[in-house]
């Protein structure tokens, strides 16, 4: 993109200033009255652990006590061990079981570690390297699943045995409680503490990605499974109510319990009735337009995070002993929220919201209260008078495709204006409102608008969402983008001569299948790390595990499917279509470069405008600041006439 360098110097300077920013909110664990935290600096590359008082750090003013330098514990171990994390015993929470990654793949190093000290316990708790999972039962004892030997581990290499171990007895002397199948993919042990200092032991048998079973291991150490749907999901316990999530319908008893919606029953009255399902309680009712992002349990409510028609919404769920009382957490619009941490032995839960508007911010909140703000980012770009809209377009079949306007406070109420089309619309995945700071301090700032879809095949609505537009049904990805770009034309927003679309990896097949179907409604494309020849996709890098998601071109009728929609094989000489700007890396382990250089090659041999270019260090922060440089400098170029 040789004719972009000279006028992207200025961007550039902007664009390395934002990937240098170095707050970030920080994934910080609250458990019972501290807060936990790893932290990485140039004088400690390996890392250290530390807490502070959760009323401290709540107040913003966190009193950090150091646990751990994990430099001077290699140092003088002369290892390169990592951190995994760390599992306190509560209440007291001063022995500690410590989980170190090893250097070799997926195993760990666990040691027990005392709080008291600031030390690793001398003849403690200790396993060496290997796929180990473990929780505390008492002082002196562990619930553990490891390695024990030839015939221990599943075929996919990870545990199979859960057992009992006690403090001075030899680990592969431990008393077995739970046995999975080889064909499993692992079983593991959970321990669920109250704030009143009572355990509930379980043994979790993943049978399959999706399919669970659950096992309560009662005093007499014997498990028995709570008989639920193998895909309904265990979020913990509250108010001795065993809380799941479902991921397909439950019918029992004459009830219809629906995806997506969180039930509970008294673990207390199953056990009791030696395994008989007592009264299923409706938490959380499931709905077209919403769905769950995450649950959480703390010692005094269950919170629940959610997407309602694209909004991030919290809700508290408490039980009074006969039903559920939920209320509405309150936190501003068209923001994105997320559950950070929580615990059932602590009241306080962290989260994190965000907006197109409002930088990441950290806050907490607890039973019958409002969030209040911990830490928030920097302000990356002037944001004064800019304003959100929700709209929706109607699809080529009807449905009704979602999409986030956000506009410059220069073009409120000024009509058309050069306005960037962003979607993703693949694998499940849910695009959410987010500070994006790069579009804002290099194109809103500069007068300019976007929009942000949210097209079928993405997850905001759940598992039909993303089916709809899967397999077979693809072609619904690039008529609801184009839709929304129609829908944006209509209603005055901008102009096919001032509209460009910009996607990246399965972004990139969507722009570039999109464009390729309707080129007269846009005047730039960035397609960056595209797929673009998807009746060879699965040949190149390691894209074949992909074929649920669009088909397997080495099925004929799946071929034939694909041959309608693949960019690289519908484009056509001739036609006139919008300048379009592909960006690769040579370093890209998923979408093979060859993609976008086939695509490029094609469409210059044909005539068509055509940008190309090939970074050679995907990861590095210089490269990301070129970039964005190029991209919005090109945007600027084609759009802002």
């Amino acid at each position: 993109a040789p004719n972009l360098w000279p006028s992207r110097r200025t961007p550039r300077a902007a664009a390395e200033q934002i990937v240098r920013f170095k707050d970030t909110i920080p994934r910080d664990q609250v458990v019972g009255n501290f807060v936990y935290n790893f932290q990485h600096s140039v004088a400690n590359p390996f890392g250290v652990w530390r807490r502070s008082d959760a009323a401290s750090y709540l107040k913003s003013r966190a009193n950090w006590q150091v646990l751990l330098d994990l430099d001077a514990h290699n140092s003088r171990q002369r290892t390169a061990y990592t951190w995994r994390s760390a599992k306190c015993f509560p209440p007291e929470l001063v022995k500690c079981l410590v989980f170190l990654n090893a250097t070799t793949g997926r195993n760990v190093v666990v040691k027990e570690f005392d709080v008291s000290t600031n030390s690793f316990v001398s003849k403690g708790f200790e396993v060496g390297e290997a796929d180990t999972e473990a929780e505390w039962i008492d002082p002196d004892t562990l619930l553990i699943s490891t390695n024990w030997g030839r015939g221990s581990l599943t075929r996919s290499g990870k545990p199979r045995f859960v057992k009992v171990w006690s403090r001075g007895q030899n680990l592969y002397s431990a008393e077995t409680i739970y046995v999975g199948d080889p064909s499993d993919i692992g079983v593991s042990p959970k321990a669920i503490f109250s704030a009143n200092g009572r355990v509930s032991l379980f043994a979790v048998r993943q049978q399959t990605p999706n399919a669970t079973q659950v096992f309560h291991i009662d005093e007499s150490r014997k498990p028995m499974r709570l008989t639920v749907p193998e895909t309904a999901e265990f979020k913990g316990i509250l108010n001795r109510q065993a809380i799941f999530y479902l991921r397909n319908d439950w019918r029992i008893a004459g009830q219809n319990h629906l995806a997506g919606s969180i039930v509970s029953f008294s673990l207390d009255n199953y056990l009791k009735s030696g395994g008989a399902l007592p009264q299923i309680h409706q938490a959380y009712l499931a709905d077209q337009k919403s769905s769950v992002t995450g649950v959480a349990v703390s010692s005094e409510a269950v919170f629940v995070s959610l997407l309602e028609n694209v909004q991030g919404r919290m809700n508290e769920l408490t039980f009074d002993g006969r039903q559920w009382l939920w209320r509405r957490i309150n936190l501003p619009n068209n923001g994105a929220v997320e559950i950070v941490s929580a615990s059932e032995i602590g009241a306080d839960v962290l989260l994190k919201y965000s907006s197109f508007l409002i930088p990441d911010t950290l806050q907490s909140v607890r039973r019958g209260t409002e969030p209040k703000l911990v830490k928030q980012l920097s302000v990356r770009f002037d944001s004064t008078g800019a304003e959100v809209t929700q709209l929706s377009a109607v699809s080529t079949d009807g449905a009704k495709i979602p999409y986030f306007l956000v506009r410059s406070r220069g073009l409120l109420g000024s009509g058309t204006a050069p306005t960037l089309l962003y979607a993703y619309g693949g694998f499940q995945i849910s695009t959410t409102p987010w500070y994006w700071s790069s579009a804002g301090k290099l194109w809103l700032e500069k007068g300019g608008a976007y929009v942000i879809a949210n097209i079928r095949g993405g997850g905001e609505f759940g598992r039909e969402w993303h089916a709809a537009a899967t397999g077979e049904n693809r072609q619904r990805n690039f008529d609801d983008l184009a839709a929304v770009a129609r829908d944006m034309i209509a209603r005055g927003i901008t102009s096919p001569q001032q509209l460009g679309i910009f996607g990246s990896s399965q972004g990139g097949l969507l722009v570039a299948g999109t464009f390729v179907q309707h080129p007269e409604l846009f005047s730039a494309v960035v397609a960056q790390v595209p797929l673009t020849d998807m009746l060879r996709y699965t040949k190149l890098a390691s894209s074949k595990i992909w074929t649920t998601e669009y088909g397997d071109p080495a099925d004929p009728r799946m071929r034939e499917i694909i041959a309608q929609w693949s960019p690289y094989q519908n484009v056509r000489p001739g036609v006139k279509y919008p300048n379009v700007f592909f960006m690769t890396s040579a370093q890209e382990g998923r979408i093979h470069p060859g993609h976008a250089r086939k695509m490029a090659a094609k469409m210059e041999d044909m005539g068509s405008p055509v940008l190309y270019y090939e970074d050679q260090h995907a990861s590095d922060v210089d490269e990301r600041a070129e970039q964005l440089a190029l991209t919005f400098t090109y945007f600027r170029k084609e759009l802002m006439h």
